[in-house]
């Protein structure tokens, strides 16, 4: 008996060494990642004051891609090689100097070709834009590019499916890069009867084991269409009814038809479309898919500047944190954001405070209603220190709001899948245009004030009323704010 009791102890011991080592490489690992010092620390203290529970949520949540290539730096050469876009001498054109440092910065980042001659049709609501995508999807003569978080088999979902496979079987190449965590609810079976028919569909960074822990974090939250290298749609909608149709007529959670913002694109500005989808069709083939469907040269003439910009977590750098934060930098008279949620990297907060502390009028529209409670109360966490620097800040009533989208000044506009929290920054595969034009911003403009008008303006005074479990929520939640 004494001899198993020792054994017993020497066991338990080797058990808490070994754990102990694992928590200590796991906080080396960290710390060498360099990355955000609150971040870290949000880790750290997850690791060494969670037993188990913070180790587990670190190998899902904790684990950086940073420097991860997509694919082979010989096949981006040929896709790039094969994709060579029309070159704009952006020192001829009538740009404003904050948006020609601009333009050089997102092509330093992710060599983001700037484009003029191009065409946008702006939605903000999805019954609109799904009528215009279907009747483009049934047009289409030669390829089908498209690419979306969420994929559901619902009412719009099984629409959108028909028309693939009729086209497929038509001909038609037709290619589906979908998320499998944001279609989770889809079924299997939903996918293999468009491959069946000849629909080639591509599950981005499919989770199962043994790649759980390591793959679930990192999304592809990009919504992407290219019909014919002619038409692309871009922005923040996902298939899905709950764009047309209010979840709580089916039992749901209340948050109304969810209002968003996308855009159908014509133009020079296709090709960056392409070349991003084909990029993540690549993901970790060993031989590249080469579009056989070139870009159609519209014959449009114009100098509506557009950039596609492309981040994720195995980018060098936080491209649309960058990108983000040069805009808000150069504002001189207005800024103007709307998004789902409000998580901001401490770079971005503090250079909204200073804008507004500047007298720029900012303004921040966020939702009422809400999809996830959590993220709701963390983006309240920074409601107050906004309105004492002087931001407004808005909430929408009529439904879920869930367009991301920045305008700036007179000439600058940017959106898409991106929103304004960690996430999007950096764990998320996202894409967003940058605008250069002065009609799309005004029409954005348009659209901003006439959403503001459904909406509820905070003040502090009446903000400070608030209940006193909302205020412990907020600041729990504030707390992790970095890993949500």
């Amino acid at each position: 008996m004494p001899q198993t009791v020792h054994l017993s102890s020497w066991l338990a011991l080797l058990l808490v060494l070994l754990y102990a080592s694992v928590i200590i490489a796991s906080v080396i690992v960290v710390l060498r990642e360099n990355r955000n010092p609150i971040r870290a620390l949000s880790w750290v203290i997850a690791l060494v004051f969670l037993p188990g529970v913070g180790l587990v949520f670190y190998l899902f949540f904790g684990r950086s891609l940073r420097g991860m290539q997509l694919i082979s730096r010989h096949n981006k050469r040929k896709l790039m090689h094969d994709h060579t876009q029309r070159r704009v001498d952006i020192n001829e054109l009538n740009l404003a100097a904050e948006n020609r440092s601009l333009i050089k910065l997102a092509h330093t980042l992710c060599r983001a070709p700037f484009t003029v001659n191009n065409n946008i049709d702006i939605f903000t609501d999805g019954e609109s834009k799904f009528e215009a995508l279907k009747q483009d999807l049934r047009n289409a003569k030669k390829s089908i590019l498209l690419q979306y978080y969420i994929f559901l088999d619902d009412n719009i979902g099984r629409e959108i499916s028909s028309i693939l496979i009729e086209k497929a079987l038509a001909g038609v190449d037709v290619k589906v890069i979908y998320d499998p965590v944001g279609s989770f609810s889809a079924r299997n079976r939903f996918f293999k009867n468009m491959e069946k028919a000849g629909v080639e569909t591509h599950p981005f960074f499919r989770v199962n084991f043994p790649h759980f822990a390591n793959r679930i974090n990192w999304r592809n939250h990009r919504k992407i269409v290219v019909i014919d290298g002619e038409t692309g749609y871009i922005g923040g909608m996902n298939i899905a009814d709950r764009y047309v149709s209010s979840p709580k007529s089916k039992g749901g959670s209340g948050e109304g038809v969810w209002r968003d913002t996308h855009f159908r694109v014509k133009g020079d500005i296709v090709e960056s479309l392409i070349y991003s989808f084909v990029i993540d069709w690549n993901f970790l083939k060993k031989h590249p898919y080469i579009p056989k469907v070139l870009p159609v040269r519209t014959g449009e003439k114009n100098l509506t500047g557009i950039q596609l910009v492309t981040g994720g977590p195995t980018e060098r750098w936080n491209n649309l944190s960058l990108c983000f934060l040069r805009a808000i930098s150069s504002a001189r008279r207005t800024i103007l954001i709307q998004t789902p949620y409000f998580l901001p990297t401490d770079a971005l907060f503090n250079a909204l405070q200073a804008a507004a502390l500047a007298k720029v009028d900012v303004r921040i529209m966020m939702p009422q209603m809400t999809d996830s409670k959590l993220l709701h109360y963390a983006s309240f966490s920074y409601v107050t220190q906004c309105l004492k620097a002087g931001i407004k800040v808005y909430l929408y009533e009529p439904g879920m709001l869930h367009a991301k989208a920045m305008i700036i000044d007179d000439a600058f506009v940017t959106a898409g899948s991106t929103n304004f929290d960690f996430r999007s920054f950096e764990n998320n595969f996202e894409c967003n245009l940058l605008i250069y034009d002065a009609e799309i911003n005004r029409k954005m403009r348009d659209i901003f004030f006439d959403d503001l008008a459904r909406c509820r303006k905070l003040t502090l005074e009446q903000w400070r009323k608030r209940p006193v479990s909302q205020r412990f929520n907020e600041s729990l939640l504030r707390l992790v704010s970095p890993i949500l």
